[in-house]
């Protein structure tokens, strides 16, 4: 088990962490919002009377043929698929519901910053439980330009977890999966790298309904799995990760990843070679990249409403203290999104994950229901809802105190429900204070490892995040749309 010294002796670095990364992702997006609200000055000056007016002159001519590569410092949409659609990887979100972030255009090339901080007090109660301070974080960088008539994405997004919730993670009951001090860790979430991504998209249409695409990333996500959890809209402002997060989206972080992909207005298919090994306890570097596994995905989004998609993939040895075991993995989601009045909106995800590995029988399951409802521009509503089939190896149960196989496996659910406030705004994010509280299920043979059929979990924290703009559309700034045109912006 994860020692409560380790913990303990962390807490207090861990928190002065959490409040300079607060003031570091508070500037970085009041910078970037200021930059992105000055006017460019020239001859000639026309002003809109809004940010979404602006976004939608852009996305129209856009997608008229030609039109972007007629126009300075605009990136082609390619097949009217905006960058907003985009979730992690290459996955798909609802247009509808667009995470929030800050866009700018620099010369001829279209910025995007968007991220999340969250300073927590996490307490997990029975036998395997613990309570820890600490800062989840992550924040990305996308510069888009034109190429060959094309978009060209350069990206990336970095994580201060290793320091901010310690190198063992937090503590998350029913939690499994990847290993520190070559231990499996149970009971508790790994933190993300610092790298967790670092890579290059192009997408282009190469006839009026069909366009490709190509991705390569040294740290990124193949083509397998839903949209992980910290970039799906019914779940971003949720700190913690689902408890089923490896059996559906924890391939999200991949020390090498080369993806190629078919796509029209509503569908994608895509296949991916990729490192299967999940990072190692080191989280500030490089693992060594490997091309050893492979998937493949198709994604639908029949409307601006849905985002579905389903994959499958091979996975070798991805866990160190295993190497010769391999897993094979099916998924399977549903988004869903809409507004909600002016300033609110609500998005729901359904997940089916299912696991083979190489050296047991079956398949194991997951399951996910999620959901975030922004009421309005102060109070939002989170909930998710989990079942997961969890051996005695992944639970670490396999012990002689506790006699089981480790090939044994459990039904293990949980039920989280959780309230965030908003409580202030500044230039281009808002500060809200949350909480939430989590009934684990388990089955009568776990009683005694977790003192509790129904063992509990709660969490208060403070959160930052970029505004989400005025009628869900990302609020795009540009420093011009032509040579005598130059619209600005302004975020609610």
């Amino acid at each position: 088990m994860y020692e409560k010294t380790t913990q303990a002796s962390s807490a207090r670095p861990a928190m002065r962490a959490a409040v300079g990364l607060l003031g570091v992702m508070l500037s970085a997006f009041s910078a970037f919002d200021a930059r992105a609200q000055q006017p460019a000055k020239t001859a000639t000056t026309q002003q809109h009377d809004s940010a979404a007016g602006a976004d939608s002159a852009r996305r129209a001519m856009a997608a008229m043929p030609g039109m972007a590569a007629a126009m300075p410092g605009m990136a082609p949409e390619p097949l009217g698929v905006s960058m907003e659609r985009m979730g992690s990887g290459t996955s798909w979100i609802p247009d509808t519901v667009p995470l929030p972030s800050v866009h700018f255009m620099a010369g001829q090339w279209d910025l995007m910053l968007h991220g999340f901080v969250f300073a927590q007090y996490d307490k997990q109660g029975g036998s395997r439980g613990q309570s820890q301070p600490g800062s989840l974080n992550w924040g990305m960088f996308m510069a888009s330009h034109e190429l060959a008539g094309g978009r060209f994405q350069a990206r990336t997004m970095l994580s201060l977890d290793p320091w901010t919730v310690t190198p063992g993670g937090y503590p998350l009951l029913l939690q499994t999966g990847e290993s520190f001090h070559g231990a499996p860790l149970h009971d508790r979430q790994h933190p993300h790298d610092f790298w967790m991504e670092l890579g290059a998209l192009y997408e282009k249409a190469v006839t009026k309904r069909l366009g490709i695409e190509a991705y390569v990333a040294p740290s990124g996500e193949p083509a397998l799995g839903p949209v992980a959890f910290m970039h799906r809209p019914s779940a971003m402002d949720n700190p913690f990760a689902p408890i089923g997060h490896h059996w559906q989206d924890a391939t999200h972080i991949a020390f090498g990843v080369v993806t190629a992909g078919l796509f029209t207005h509503d569908w994608k298919l895509e296949g991916s070679v990729f490192n299967g090994r999940e990072p190692d306890a080191n989280r500030w570097d490089f693992d060594p990249i490997k091309l050893d596994s492979y998937s493949g995905r198709v994604l639908y989004n029949p409307n601006k409403n849905w985002a579905l998609s389903a994959s499958y993939g091979f996975l070798k040895s991805p866990e160190a203290l295993v190497p010769t075991e391999s897993v094979h993995r099916a998924t399977a989601s549903a988004i869903y999104g809409t507004t909600l009045g002016a300033d609110g909106q609500v998005a729901t995800t359904a997940i089916w994950g299912a696991n083979k590995l190489s050296t047991q029988t079956g398949l194991a399951h997951a399951a996910l229901l999620e959901s975030e409802a922004i009421l309005d521009s102060s109070n939002t509503l989170l909930g998710r809802a989990e079942y997961v089939q969890k051996s005695a190896e992944d639970l670490v149960l396999e012990a002689p105190q506790f006699s089981f196989a480790p090939d044994r496996r459990f039904n293990v659910s949980s039920l989280s429900l959780g309230y965030i406030r908003e409580v202030a705004r500044v230039r281009g994010a808002t500060f809200g204070l949350g909480a939430m509280g989590t009934l684990n299920m388990v089955p009568s043979a776990l009683e005694s490892a977790y003192g509790s059929r129904t063992p509990l979990g709660g969490v208060v924290f403070v959160r930052l995040r970029p505004v989400r703009p005025a009628g869900g559309m990302a609020g795009m700034h540009m420093d011009h749309m032509a040579s005598n045109s130059h619209p600005t912006g302004n975020h609610s």
